[in-house]
């Protein structure tokens, strides 16, 4: 069943045309990546999802709901909730009161206290470090505080930006083997963006790629991992 189903979508930054008409469909319990170069329109294409760049033409859909104009913060009380590229968190909060930011919308006191166990469970260095200010972790660590936040939204389709970013091999490895649970263990919808394309193809199910906005290839990822423009594109050659 489709879950999350975007629509011949344009999005402009003033008079830059950054999404020229693209359409990405994302079905219950799969995992889908948008990969591509800067300046592609990946981070684009989940901000126009999240409302926080709203689209000038076509349709975001949710469970067969238009969403399009709904305010951020109602999207996010819809499930749909994104960890940003960067992480963002909140450097001069703990990392419990991080993860408590990620649950604003929520008032199940009980269903919050069982996610964020449930958060320190996936990543035992935030329980290791939960009294301590955000903007003292390092990168790894502020990565799995951005994802855990998230999770906290109790997403229905969790919108990953960019999970890999700046971190060192061994720590890309971890966050992708917890991308791979929250799909396969607790069937987290996934839509994500990543530059590492071979790490992206080899996790998801199905892959679009994005160059000037527009989507060139969409495909299973099996099958774009044999494409011999994507590998010489975006894989490294053979």
């Amino acid at each position: 069943m489709t879950l999350l189903e975007i629509r011949d979508i344009h999005t402009y930054y003033g008079k830059i045309h950054a999404l020229k008409g693209i359409s990405v469909t994302v079905d219950e319990g799969e995992i889908v990546t948008l990969i591509g170069g800067n300046g592609a329109g990946k981070t684009t294409t989940l901000n126009t999802i999240s409302g926080i760049t709203p689209a000038a033409e076509g349709q975001v859909i949710l469970n067969g709901e238009d969403i399009t104009s709904t305010r951020p913060h109602e999207i996010v009380m819809r499930g749909v909730v994104q960890s940003p590229e960067g992480r963002k968190i909140f450097t001069r909060l703990t990392v419990t009161e991080n993860l408590e930011m990620g649950a604003f919308a929520r008032s199940d006191v009980a269903g919050i206290k069982r996610d964020m166990d449930y958060v320190f469970d996936r990543f035992p260095r935030l329980l290791e470090r939960r009294t301590q200010l955000g903007g003292t972790l390092s990168g790894g660590e502020q990565q799995m505080l951005a994802i855990g936040r998230a999770l906290m939204g109790k997403p229905r389709i969790l919108l990953l930006d960019e999970p890999s970013m700046g971190l060192a091999p061994m720590l890309v490895k971890q966050i992708f083997e917890v991308v791979t649970y929250l799909n396969t263990e607790n069937h987290t919808t996934i839509l994500l963006v990543e530059q590492n394309a071979r790490m992206a193809l080899s996790i998801a199910n199905r892959a679009y790629v994005l160059q000037s906005g527009a989507i060139t290839h969409a495909d299973s990822a099996e099958a774009l991992q044999h494409d011999e423009s994507i590998i010489e594109a975006y894989l490294g050659g053979h």
